[in-house]
């Protein structure tokens, strides 16, 4: 899909004017590696439960679940983290999705295991003719 402008007031006007069925695509996270091994998918957007590392910032190399996702303000928050205010009550730290990489995937929706599955669905590779020939004349 290619953007209408490339101007970047345009696109954060785009961004923070979104609908709310539309925010959850800028909410992306990277997969691990493993899970890109294994689905054939760069980035997915992050749900509540799904489980990540944090990869900058202060809080960096902390792991845990997504305990909320908030797709107002753009951020997710991961349970254990979290800081004190100056009254002594401790509130989440909320953190953009893009600092983080996803280690284990929420699987328990159809609809996002269905998503994956089209997604990361290997494609056909043409082989040149020439490597054909020569798998052919090898096989018999």
């Amino acid at each position: 899909m290619e953007t209408k402008t490339k101007k970047p007031g345009k696109q954060r006007k785009r961004m923070y004017r979104a609908p709310h069925h539309r925010r959850g695509r800028y909410l992306s996270a990277p997969l691990s590696p493993e899970l890109k091994e294994t689905y054939g998918v760069n980035s997915i957007p992050v749900r509540r439960g799904d489980t990540v590392r944090v990869m900058r910032g202060d809080r960096r190399g902390f792991e845990g679940k997504v305990s909320r996702v908030d797709r107002k303000n753009f951020r997710i928050f991961i349970e254990g983290i979290t800081r004190e205010k100056a009254d002594g009550t401790t509130i989440p730290v909320p953190i953009h999705p893009s600092k983080v990489e996803i280690l284990n995937l929420n699987l328990e929706d159809d609809w996002r295991r269905r998503i994956l599955e089209r997604r990361g669905a290997p494609k056909e590779v043409e082989q040149p003719e020439a490597q054909l020939e020569s798998e052919e004349a090898t096989a018999g």
